[in-house]
């Protein structure tokens, strides 16, 4: 992304405008437009969907009183960018977040090189319904912001484990296409130092890929295979056929629930972790389901009720990850952000 550009555009002039007059109503529908976006962006630097709602409205509010550093020397949506990443830098400075080593008492084989999502108890399923708000509204050559590939758990989770200001950098160049010298510049550096920064990024981030994360394809819709895994995923599990439902999991599949400690590796170990909630005395009740997408991935919501009457409440979010009409992936959430899935409080 070229976002030092010399024709300022309506949004430009409009903001320009706004922040000359003191308008605070036309300087709000400014940095309205770029809300989703910009939230999307506090996303990744987080792994966090509640605490990117706030740093968007820091960022808001940061704007407002530092509206009159716009001078419309570069884009509106630039300046705001630089104003997130920096708000959310300070964010991570005063809450000190570590990545946990997760409880191996479940693996059923020897961990490779990526490592699972329990390691990142703060992080939260982002909804695609939201994603796809978050096109630029300027027509800037960068405005596929939310590349599945840049936005799926495991990339959300791999990126976490980097240290604030080295995140910010692979964000800004690798994501964003910031220029180094643009990048420095809004962290304060030298185009020497981000250019390191960059170099030791991309190096930890592959260390916490799965193996296979280069294989994926860059789309931004779940595929009709992984659409029709889903629905044979969510029958198993309805109807309580763990037969069903270990045929659709990989051998070596993985099963985390942030922000829980305990991971299961393996199919069996998996099949055994769920079996009590779906059969037997201590089974959970009747299941149902709604189709839903977080990350750019086939996701469902569970609702249950307990005995014969009554409604379906909300139980959990999984989030799959699905490769070759299988899932090789299942990380499960609770269910406090239903809401911002647009999903009903009750069936």
């Amino acid at each position: 992304m070229h976002t030092g550009g010399t024709k300022p555009g309506r949004a430009v002039g409009d903001a320009f405008v706004a922040v000359e007059a003191g308008d605070e109503a036309a300087f709000t529908r400014a940095v309205e437009a770029h809300r989703h976006e910009l939230q999307v962006h506090c996303y990744r630097m987080l792994g966090s969907f509640e605490d990117s709602e706030d740093l968007v409205q820091e960022t808001f509010l940061r704007a407002w009183r530092k509206r009159e550093s716009f001078q419309g020397r570069s884009t509106f949506r630039a300046w705001l960018y630089r104003i997130a990443t920096n708000a959310c830098l300070d964010f991570l400075d005063s809450h000190l977040r570590h990545p946990r080593n997760p409880d191996p008492a479940h693996v059923a084989r020897p961990i490779g090189s990526a490592l699972p999502q329990a390691e990142i108890p703060w992080l939260q399923p982002y909804p695609d319904r939201l994603l796809d708000l978050a096109a630029p509204v300027d027509a800037e050559p960068d405005s596929e912001v939310v590349a599945r590939e840049t936005i799926e758990l495991a990339y959300l989770a791999a990126i976490q484990h980097l240290p604030p200001r080295q995140r910010a950098v692979l964000i800004l160049r690798d994501v964003l296409g910031w220029p180094a010298s643009e990048t420095a510049a809004l962290l304060e550096s030298s185009v020497a130092s981000v250019n390191s920064a960059l170099q030791r990024a991309r190096a930890t981030l592959k260390q916490h890929l799965p193996e296979r994360r280069l294989d994926w394809a860059p789309t931004s819709d779940p595929s009709e295979e992984e659409r029709a895994v889903l629905h044979r995923y969510m029958d198993a599990t309805e109807r309580a056929d763990l037969n069903g439902l270990a045929a659709l999991l990989r051998e070596d599949a993985r099963f985390t629930m942030p922000p829980e400690p305990a991971w299961y590796e393996g199919r069996d170990a998996i099949i055994a972790s769920w079996a009590p909630s779906l059969v037997g005395p201590n089974a959970l009740g009747n299941l149902k389901h709604l189709v839903t997408s977080a990350n750019r991935q086939p996701a469902v919501a569970a609702y249950v009720r307990a005995g014969d009457g009554g409604d379906y409440v909300p139980l959990g979010l999984d989030v799959l990850r699905i490769e070759g009409g299988v899932v090789v992936e299942v990380t499960s959430f609770a269910p406090r952000l239903f809401p911002a899935f647009g999903l009903p409080p009750t069936l």
